[in-house]
């Protein structure tokens, strides 16, 4: 179904947009106070260079469907939404400039008290969480009169377009995220994207700001990393183009989901050595890999992170539900499990273990070695029985996805608490304990 848009903000986000959905059959008005940028697309010419933006107006030009105005009042008199686009630059400090944000929040907001028939706003800028739900919204409604939700819709769906290959991405986006408060207010937003190939999410506008970061965050890192291990790779004299076509062959692990769900930090016998080599044999390079240097950084945070998580409760009585690194193992090299076992050692806290793959008598070499030097009365503390392992005690750690939660909940009383570091589902959580917490979610 043709719907009528308005899109605020003709750079590039808003160029793009204006002219995709024109191509799609919608009847759209871009809006800009610069006078150029609007006569460019009043005549037919994109006003960006970007791949495929010029046939794309020309022919939606051609075919009335794309026209552009300085008059904001008038393009949301005749439209049924409006696509905020415009740029949140930063300032000197770092901090998000949110001056034109707010400027066409005041623009549509002032238009609305005289539209008559329903209308939805749709903010396509990037925004830290919170802001279109703190900021936008109140701008919204304090130069309308009107209430968000009741006069009109607001709603929040984050781009996903790269500079060169915009038009594509907005045509076969590698998804379609659509954030409101409630999902009424997406109706006229979803039948936008009914053709649009992709999963499509449907969620809270605070998620959907964060995804737009997330996603942003991560493509910087893999920049950054692909940059340092080509550096270290050359300086090495290894060939880095195979050692990268073979590194992104594998689709199981290395480009993939897998390690990227929040949990505890990661241990054992491999990560962490082989990062401390890698960081050593740069120094002797005299190169500065900060990103690969900052990993093992990272990672011990989240050991302090999660310790003093566990502090926090007050309590004195733990019961750790697993010791290995790593679940189906008895690995306890570098295990941040022992670490925050020896973290509530040294605070005077009474802590048990129970591990099914952890067994004292079984312990051979460098394994048994590295858990006696770091917890010499580990024996002491580590037990095969689960119910004896939790009682009389008054928080429960979960380490390991080993424990069942029918079994756990069997023993579990309202006066204990749960504080979960594998990031089970809600399927897998026990029930019966007073409140559950997880470390980072």
């Amino acid at each position: 179904m043709s719907r009528a848009i308005s899109v605020f903000g003709l750079g590039y986000v808003g160029s793009v947009t204006a002219a995709c959905f024109a191509s799609k059959g919608h009847r759209v008005i871009g809006v800009d106070i610069n006078q150029a940028k609007v006569e460019m697309l009043e005549a037919g010419r994109s006003p960006i260079v970007e791949a495929r933006m010029q046939e794309l107006v020309a022919e939606n030009h051609h075919a009335c469907r794309l026209h552009a105005t300085t008059d904001a009042k008038a393009a949301v008199r005749d439209t049924d939404l409006s696509f905020v686009c415009v740029g949140t630059p930063s300032l000197r400090s770092g901090k998000l400039d949110l001056s034109h944000v707010g400027h066409v929040a005041r623009e549509i907001g002032a238009a609305l008290v005289e539209k008559k028939s329903a209308h939805t706003v749709v903010l396509r800028s990037t925004v830290l969480p919170g802001t279109t739900e703190a900021q936008f919204v109140p701008e919204l409604e304090s130069a309308s009169g009107l209430r968000a939700g009741r006069d009109f819709h607001v709603c929040y769906n984050p781009e996903f377009m790269r500079e060169g290959s915009a038009v594509a991405d907005f045509l076969e986006p590698p998804y379609t995220i659509m954030g409101a408060s409630k999902p009424e207010a997406l109706s006229e937003l979803r039948g936008l994207y009914d053709d649009t190939p992709g999963a499509k999410y449907e969620t809270s506008v605070a998620a959907a700001e964060m995804v737009k970061y997330v996603s942003n965050a991560f493509h910087a890192v893999k920049v950054g990393f692909a940059n340092e291990i080509g550096t270290l790779c050359k300086s090495l004299g290894v060939d880095t183009e195979v050692v990268t076509r073979i590194f992104t062959s594998d689709t199981k692990l290395n480009i993939s989901s897998a390690y990227l769900s929040p949990g505890f930090a990661f241990g054992g016998s491999c990560l962490p050595k082989d990062l401390r080599a890698l960081t050593h044999r740069a120094k002797e390079l005299d190169l500065s890999l900060p990103l690969l240097e900052a990993i093992l950084h990272s990672n011990q945070e989240h050991v302090n992170r999660s310790v003093e998580a566990v502090l926090h409760t007050g309590k004195k009585r733990f019961a750790l539900l697993g010791l290995s690194f790593k679940d189906g193992t008895d690995d306890l090299r570098e295990s941040p499990q022992v670490q925050l076992v020896k973290y509530l050692l040294r605070e005077g806290c009474q802590v048990t273990v129970w591990d099914p793959n952890v067994s004292m008598e079984k312990l051979v070499g460098s394994n048994r070695q590295s858990i006696e030097e770091v917890i010499p009365s580990i024996s002491s503390l580590l037990s095969s029985d689960l119910r004896n392992v939790l009682k009389n005690t008054d928080v429960v750690v979960i380490g390991t996805r080993a424990v069942k939660a029918a079994e756990l909940a069997m023993s579990l009383t309202p006066d204990q608490s749960i504080i979960d570091f594998v990031n089970l589902s809600s399927s897998e959580r026990p029930q019966g304990a007073g409140s559950y917490d997880g470390i980072c979610w």
